[in-house]
């Protein structure tokens, strides 16, 4: 009877959905055979075909249907490769005698109780409930001040592609994962980089390649932090940064910024385990540590026995003035962490990071990389150690270095242009972004005024959900924006100021 049904069914596939060419199993989605393939398939998950019940023969079922042999061929060595029938010599098909069909669900009984699904780990739970940022809604149309976004343009395209394809066509002895630590070449380039560029020292075994920051700031995390840990951030703060140390169970004690930095004096008394600081420019606010500050900052880590991670994000974009000298190169106890990136010179879309290690880190951190990724991708390491040895890395900063400078001009002169005293800017210096506060407008009044600029197609971004622990350390009352200005073009920057200050004056 079963096997009547079957064929019926069939029968009503192929008057509903008639073949056309047999194609291989793989290339049959949305086709006739597919759904004979799915209709057999369903039959026997549900229990219409019983183990042990024999199916038609090939030749059969291929007449019945009036498609090829073949077609059917295929369709039984699928299922039987997937363990729904067993096949032999000389023998029909028939359904696995082992296989258990799946039960028809049951409404549960009244007064009892669904089986609770597998929990999640503690991590888990915590990941479930953080409040991460998400990649903000653009309008290619709009003009988007969009702190972290770099114009397209400025991308090194020409010699990307270059040393691409030649590392991509040189010929190796096999295809195989490459160092967890990263290539050997690129930590070397990088070692006279930063020495060159960041009076930064260190040796190459200290250099860990990563997936950008974020995976640097994962591997502090897990390797660093235990549950209930302290760690010390910046307020306001790098929202990614205290979310990944929060994922793992530590508790943040954020610390007041003013136009020197962190404000060391308020430093905990009692230890943590890490400390999170952005002292060439403070994010978002762009103020610079001071040399006293960061003397003070590494006489603390050394009392307390704590870490320090420094992010040193964009230290490249310092205008009128040479970088601030990294708080590594100050360090003499061994107990600063180097974060640095490649986002902000090339794309934040290359995904391709790095840290400096002190010695005790290396091999936890490199065996905790391993675990995680392997590695990151060795043939962009390679276009870039051959950029950095080349020379057309650090030419490309320069240039880069003035255009953003250009840019960063042009979005100042509007501003005075065209918003005048309303407005005090901030983190001036250095840089691809700056915050200015709008002084006779409240801050509630940011997200109206987003929405406003949406409508005149300006894109804005609020500098409140940098401050994570709410107003408790705002100093600045009034409504504030993040300006990012090294994706746009000096027209669009005079005029989207220039559209700003008619969202402005009509609240």
């Amino acid at each position: 009877m079963n096997a009547l049904i079957l064929r019926f069914n069939w029968i009503y596939l192929k008057i509903h959905f008639p073949y056309k060419s047999p194609y291989q199993l793989k290339n049959l989605q949305n086709t006739p055979s597919y759904r004979i393939y799915e209709l057999i398939r369903a039959r026997i998950d549900t229990g219409s075909l019983g183990p042990g019940e024999k199916l038609p023969s090939t030749r059969s079922l291929a007449a019945d249907l009036g498609v090829s042999r073949s077609t059917v061929v295929v369709i039984y060595e699928q299922l039987a490769a997937e363990g729904y029938i067993e096949t032999a010599s000389g023998a029909r098909a028939r359904v696995s005698l082992g296989l258990k069909t799946a039960p028809t669900q049951k409404q549960p009984s009244p007064g009892k109780r669904p089986q609770q699904p597998p929990s999640l780990s503690s991590y888990g739970k915590r990941v479930a409930t953080l409040a991460l940022p998400q990649p903000p809604a653009t309008d290619p149309r709009h003009i988007n001040f969009l702190y972290g976004a770099i114009a397209y343009e400025d991308f090194p395209m020409l010699a990307w592609r270059r040393l691409y394809n030649r590392a991509l066509t040189r010929r190796q002895q096999h295809l195989y994962y490459g160092h967890s630590e990263g290539e050997t070449r690129l930590r070397e380039e990088l070692q006279g980089y930063l020495l060159r560029a960041r009076g930064l020292q260190c040796t190459a075994d200290q250099i860990l390649i990563v997936h950008g920051t974020q995976q640097a700031l994962e591997l502090c995390a897990k390797v660093l932090l235990d549950p209930g840990d302290h760690v010390v951030m910046e307020e306001p703060c790098y929202l990614m940064a205290r979310r990944t140390f929060e994922s793992v169970g530590a508790k943040i004690i954020a610390t007041p910024v003013d136009d020197q930095g962190l404000v060391t004096s308020e430093l905990p008394k009692t230890r943590s385990a890490l400390t999170y600081v952005t002292p060439s420019h403070q994010f978002p606010l762009g103020s610079v540590m001071s040399i006293g500050r960061r003397q003070a900052l590494l006489a603390w880590a050394g009392r307390h026995s704590s870490w320090i991670i420094e992010d040193d994000y964009d230290s490249e974009f310092r205008y009128g003035l040479r970088p601030v000298d990294p708080l590594q190169s100050l360090d003499t106890s061994g107990c600063v962490i180097y974060i640095g990136t490649f986002s902000k010179a090339l794309s934040p879309q290359l995904r391709m990071g790095y840290l400096v290690l002190p010695s005790a880190l290396v091999v936890p951190f490199r065996r905790s990389k391993q675990l995680a990724d392997r590695h990151a991708p060795t043939i962009e390491q390679a276009v870039l150690a051959e950029l950095i040895r080349s020379g057309t890395y650090e030419r490309h900063l320069r240039r880069l270095k003035r255009e953003n400078e250009r840019r960063r001009s042009a979005l100042m002169e509007a501003i005075s242009r065209h918003l005048g005293t309303r407005v005090r800017a901030e983190g001036t210096d250095s840089g691809l972004h700056v915050v200015v506060w709008i002084k006779d407008i409240p801050r509630s009044a940011e997200q109206q005024l987003v929405e406003k600029a949406h409508a005149q197609g300006i894109g804005i971004w609020p500098v409140s959900p940098l401050y994570a622990e709410g107003p408790k350390f705002r100093k600045n009352r009034c409504a504030g924006f993040v300006l990012g200005y090294a994706s746009l073009k000096k027209t669009d920057i005079e005029k989207g100021v220039r559209l700003l200050s008619d969202v402005f004056a009509k609240r």
